[in-house]
């Protein structure tokens, strides 16, 4: 159904066999997961091949690349069969003589694609400042990742984008949104907690700032002590997930212990040693076990 080829051009029967070489350079920049943090580069594919709009897809399709779909593609049924965007630059199709153009090949690479159905991964096209015919290397391209029902029926799987060889996966707006308002609130707590320490209230006169930090204040730098040890308390209370007032049992074995030090000072406190000074004499015992009287 797609554009007839005659035969493979000298860079495909390349690609081909630098993929079934085994690889022992390439690397991964973090854990080959699906995570939004991991990446993946290949430096042998870029040494031998470089990186083009021609060449960006059959890099992607690298078999080590842990962001490609385990299942079969429609854009590997299309290599099987020679079909590349490369190949169509150099070779043409049956009704378009060759050289084509990276435009027009782009065109009937995708035509090719769309009378295929399964997982497919596309080329989005470059941006319109940058010239579409340009074979030259470009620093990023973003290939969008789709499940095709039919030529009308799309559904869109993830996208990603090759930034200076080095493939990415695109954040999902649930990502980006929980990322975003998680920095807000948190520059938000830093700020009340920063003009928390500047407030001050008083009877007569209300609330006031003090924003002008004075190494001879006492008050403001005592202040300033209570109020974060305030915020550490809350904190506390928040990570353990207690109602205020509650305490573990480590906390309870040791209000005991103190109470119990306490109150052995209290009676001590009380005690006729400490109060008047006062010692009570030892009277010694005679032989026969009576007290001697002088």
């Amino acid at each position: 159904a797609g554009p007839e080829i005659k035969g493979k051009a000298k860079h495909s029967r390349a690609i081909a066999a630098a993929r079934r070489a085994p690889h022992t350079n390439y690397r991964y920049l973090s854990e080959p997961t699906m995570a939004e943090t991991a990446s993946f580069v290949d430096p042998v594919f870029l040494a031998r091949f470089g990186l083009s709009r021609a060449n960006v897809l059959d890099y992607f399709l690298h078999p080590l690349n842990p962001f490609r779909t385990k299942a079969n593609t429609s854009n590997e049924v299309l290599s099987m069969q020679g079909i590349n965007i490369g190949m169509l630059m150099a070779q043409g199709t049956g009704a378009k003589p060759p050289p084509l153009t990276l435009s027009v090949a782009e065109e009937e690479y995708a035509l090719a694609l769309k009378h295929l159905t399964g997982e497919q991964y596309e080329l989005l096209p470059p941006p319109p400042d940058e010239d579409p015919n340009a074979v030259a290397q470009s620093p990023m391209y973003t290939i969008r990742h789709v499940l095709r029902s039919n030529q009308a029926v799309v559904k869109v799987l993830g996208i990603y984008y090759v930034l200076e060889g080095v493939i990415y996966k695109s954040p999902t707006v649930r990502g980006s949104m929980k990322a975003n308002v998680a920095r807000t609130v948190g520059a938000l707590s830093d700020a009340c907690d920063a003009l928390s320490t500047s407030a001050r209230w008083e009877p007569s006169t209300g609330f006031t700032w003090h924003f002008e930090a004075k190494d001879d204040d006492e008050d403001d730098e005592e202040f300033a002590t209570s109020a974060v040890q305030r915020r550490r308390k809350r904190r506390r209370r928040i990570l353990d997930n207690r109602p205020p007032g509650a305490h573990t049992e480590e906390e309870e074995e040791g209000i005991r212990a103190s109470e119990a030090i306490e109150s052995i000072l209290v009676r001590l406190s009380k005690s006729d040693v400490v109060v008047n000074g006062k010692t009570r004499a030892i009277q010694p015992k005679s032989e026969g076990g009576k007290d001697s009287k002088n």
